[in-house]
């Protein structure tokens, strides 16, 4: 074999390994779904007056600020899945969330009626939210750490931090359908907390899964 063609062969190898890491990783995730899902049923269940609630924009802003952060950690799990990706020119990604959040607050302020800001900051789930997202993350976490070993981060721990995340946004999309509080500064102070603490978990994890 010649060099150029060994040159073609390793290339075509490296991109048919490449490939896989999406589909892995969806794979994965659906596979463990269902279990984050039972374990939201068992333990919490959707609220009761949902129907109600749907009809509050900062509701159905939780939804969207949860699939943001998913979504937004998906697209650069699979960057750093890739060998000598960093976070440069990504990093900006996992600022929508933020963006949104600060635009639903910025709503709220506006509002001449609303409740003490204290209230809407530590709201009345605080302490099922900061168990049940890390609780109902962890399935995933497992799911999207098994997804990306098909591909070859070179910085783990950082890969791992986002696979954390990136589970937690879509455990705290299950969780927001139970949750009560509906304010932007309850789900910007523990969702955030509990995304951290799962991030965190996340990190010592890949450290150690996703090394090559």
């Amino acid at each position: 074999m010649d060099t150029d063609q060994l040159i073609r062969t390793l290339a075509a190898d490296n991109g048919q390994r490449a490939r896989p890491v999406g589909v892995m990783l969806a794979l994965m995730l659906l596979t463990a779904a269902p279990v984050s899902i039972a374990i939201f049923f068992l333990i919490l269940g959707v609220r009761p007056d949902i129907m109600t609630a749907m009809h509050n924009p900062f509701f159905d802003l939780k939804f969207v600020v949860t699939l943001a952060l998913a979504i937004s950690a998906i697209t650069v799990s699979l960057h750093l899945s890739r060998p000598e990706a960093s976070l440069r020119g990504w990093a900006w990604l996992l600022l929508i969330p933020a963006g949104i959040l600060a635009a639903g607050i910025g709503s709220e302020m506006m509002l001449p009626q609303r409740l003490p800001m204290m209230t809407r900051l530590v709201g009345y789930n605080s302490r099922v939210c900061m168990s049940a997202i890390p609780l109902m993350s962890l399935p995933l976490l497992a799911g999207a750490l098994i997804g990306l070993r098909r591909g070859a981060p070179t910085r783990p721990a950082v890969a791992g931090a986002i696979a954390g995340m990136l589970s937690a946004g879509l455990a705290a999309t299950l969780y927001a359908s139970h949750c009560a509080d509906d304010s932007p500064l309850f789900v910007a102070t523990w969702y955030s907390i509990a995304t951290a603490a799962v991030a965190a978990v996340g990190a010592l994890a890949g450290s150690r899964v996703l090394r090559f």
